[in-house]
């Protein structure tokens, strides 16, 4: 597979006033499926394409798009570092699903799996919840949909940030709360970003690319808690025998060492569904994909695809 295809940027008009800036990477001989991928906060979808390169090989039409904010994703009310000025979670769904139409129009007929990572589970979550008959799958990846009271306490400091400095500018607290909290849990303290990563080379590539540089602002931070806590509710829009893969590691600090993934998976079993598979990966931290062992991960992933499409 030529991995210079996924390189190419491509350009989308979304409803929401975006151009979406996405990525391709076609099937190996007949197409059985199609993924899209949702990536996470402060990265950006060309991460994705050692990733899209095992998928495409399985038979998978492969798309990653960069969520307004991030990347090369263009709009007038998104500057780097936020989804807009306002109904920014709406807008970064419909931006998702601009893509879901340009999948719909190239592939007729073939099954579409929607998989997010950490904010892109976030996002991946909140689209099938408002699109519940888009997608044949679903699978959520080192997301945290329980933030429970802290979370309730980081949404007031981001409501003080706001009235006290605006929204448009990066958070202060948020930062310290999250990423350097969890960082400062790694034995290296060898980067700003070893909670991401075992496998030093992956995080410095994270650290020294320039499109992975910049702090969410106070709005960003306040739709990405909005999606946390909204998702979960409304999760009995969704087909009950809907396909769910549900992934963290042991060792990710962002989901409390996959403990919030477990978490998740019991809401959905508690709602019903009959479909529903959680791993927990042993000595993984946030990256899973970006992991020392990831072949392993990504050949469950593309193995359980492959039986969910051909079911």
């Amino acid at each position: 597979m030529d991995s210079t295809m996924f390189s190419q940027i491509n350009r989308l008009e979304s409803p929401s006033g975006a151009s979406v800036a996405y990525r391709h990477m076609p099937a190996e001989n007949e197409a059985r499926g199609v993924l899209m991928i949702c990536h996470g906060l402060v990265e950006h979808a060309g991460r994705y394409a050692r990733f899209a390169d095992v998928m495409a090989k399985q038979g998978f039409e492969v798309y990653a798009h960069d969520h307004r904010g991030h990347g090369r994703t263009k709009a007038d009310d998104a500057p780097l570092g936020r989804f807009a000025w306002k109904d920014g979670v709406d807008k970064a769904i419909k931006d998702v699903m601009a893509v879901r139409s340009l999948v719909g129009e190239r592939h007729p007929g073939l099954p579409v799996v929607l998989f997010g990572h950490s904010m892109g589970g976030l996002v991946a979550l909140n689209t099938a919840v408002s699109h519940p008959q888009s997608f044949a799958a679903l699978s959520i990846w080192n997301s945290n949909f329980n933030p429970g009271l802290s979370g309730r306490a980081a949404q007031v400091v981001l409501r003080i940030e706001k009235w006290l400095k605006g929204s448009d500018v990066p958070s202060g607290i948020l930062p310290k709360a999250t990423f350097r909290t969890w960082n400062a849990r790694m034995p290296e303290k060898r980067t700003t970003a070893d909670w991401l990563s075992h496998d030093k080379a992956a995080v410095d590539a994270y650290v020294e690319d320039p499109l992975c540089s910049f702090d969410a602002s106070v709005s960003l931070w306040q739709d990405v808690f909005e999606m946390s806590y909204r998702g979960p509710k409304l999760i009995s829009r969704l087909p009950k025998d809907m396909p769910i893969l549900l992934v963290s590691g042991d060792e990710d600090a962002a989901t409390n060492d996959g403990k919030e993934i477990v978490w998740l998976a019991d809401q959905f079993r508690n709602a019903g569904f009959t479909d529903i598979k959680d791993i927990i990966y042993k000595g993984m931290r946030h990256e899973t994909l970006n992991e020392k062992g990831w072949e392993v991960p990504a050949a469950d992933f593309a193995a359980w695809c492959t039986k969910v499409v051909e079911d």
